[in-house]
């Protein structure tokens, strides 16, 4: 004789309710709350510099420091988020983006922007950036190179290359049409502020309005089912990929016009401050999750923090073991959400 158990549906529905989260908890677990935190975090660090530095920090002049030294790593960090994104790893932004820098202010480049226009090394730095990136594309997705070591490769290549081109000299920009364009400001904002500002809103765009930020989420989450929805994984990932190394081009760009010179040094351990920033911003280090918005404001978490210590003229080995630490909380929040997510797919 078998038992059967009924059940009051009553009972059933209150259960139900109970185990289902608030509207509340549910946008506050979602990108709406991991935001939240990172605008209180900013905030608390605001306040900290307003007690700490006083008028010195909260001048305006000093907010449009903090974001246009913002700016070039935000650029760079934005293709980085899509890389990560992806589930990929790209180490050689930094090095692409000295690279790029050292072949745009080339004295030939320079001479030829003159006769013509300095648009001409705008286009020199792009291409050097999307070569790069095409490379690294290649030898990842049809190469089936792991990204780190592919990255890592072309993070001593690119960084030898320019060293070679220059001489291990510094190159200073003459051309006036392109410092005088890349030194300016608009409304009252300079120009590398904007170019972050157009970067990150194409950005948001592109990962969270298009098919190809669709996909690149679908593949991070899970290349080989991706494939087989019919995806094409490899020219997806060689895409990614160029763009991260258009990125490199848009920050050499931008890096030039602030510095007014092309090094093999410029953006030495930027793919570091990149990466930092992305996964302090909520992008899932494994992929499958990523976020522009929380990419910008992990950046200016970390400017921020820099220009607070800078006021304060602490030590800059305290700035390292701070980011250090933050790094370290940012990747076991990740590491407990995920957990998290996964127990509840599961019940």
């Amino acid at each position: 004789m078998s038992e059967q158990t009924t059940t009051d549906p009553a009972l059933a529905g209150a259960s139900q309710q109970a185990e289902r989260p608030s509207a509340f908890r549910r946008v506050m677990g979602g990108s709406v709350g991991r935001n939240l935190g990172l605008v209180i975090a900013l905030v608390v660090l605001f306040i900290i510099g307003t007690i700490t530095a006083g008028d010195r920090f909260a001048d305006v002049n000093n907010f449009l420091t903090i974001l246009r030294l913002a700016s070039i790593i935000g650029v760079i960090s934005i293709g980085m988020t899509f890389v990560i994104t992806a589930g990929g790893i790209d180490l050689s932004v930094g090095s692409v983006m000295g690279l790029a820098s050292v072949v745009a202010s080339l004295t030939a480049v320079q001479a030829a922007a003159t006769q013509s226009s300095w648009l001409l090394m705008v286009v020199v730095a792009l291409a050097v950036g999307a070569a790069a990136g095409l490379v690294n594309g290649i030898v990842i997705a049809y190469g089936k190179v792991v990204a780190f070591m592919a990255t890592l490769a072309m993070l001593v290549g690119a960084r030898g290359l320019a060293e070679l081109i220059s001489g291990r000299r510094t190159q200073i920009v003459t051309n006036r049409d392109f410092l005088a364009f890349t030194r300016s400001d608009f409304l009252g904002v300079p120009i590398l502020i904007w170019i972050f500002a157009l970067v990150a809103v194409a950005g948001w765009f592109l990962l969270n309005r298009t098919t190809f930020g669709r996909r690149t989420v679908a593949i991070g989450g899970n290349a080989e089912a991706s494939r087989l929805a019919g995806i094409k994984v490899k020219r997806h990932l060689l895409s990614i990929y160029l763009l991260a190394g258009v990125t490199s081009g848009i920050a050499a760009i931008m890096m030039l016009g602030r510095t007014t010179a092309g090094t093999s040094t410029h953006g030495t351990l930027y793919e570091l401050d990149a990466i930092a920033a992305v996964v302090v911003g909520g992008t899932l280090l494994v992929g499958g999750r990523g976020t522009i918005v929380g990419t910008v404001l992990g950046v200016l978490i970390f400017s921020t923090l820099t220009n607070v210590f800078t006021q304060n003229n602490l030590d800059t080995s305290v700035q390292a073991v701070t980011k250090g630490v933050i790094i370290v909380i940012a990747v076991l929040l990740q590491q407990r959400f995920a957990t998290r997510g996964a127990a509840a797919r599961k019940s």
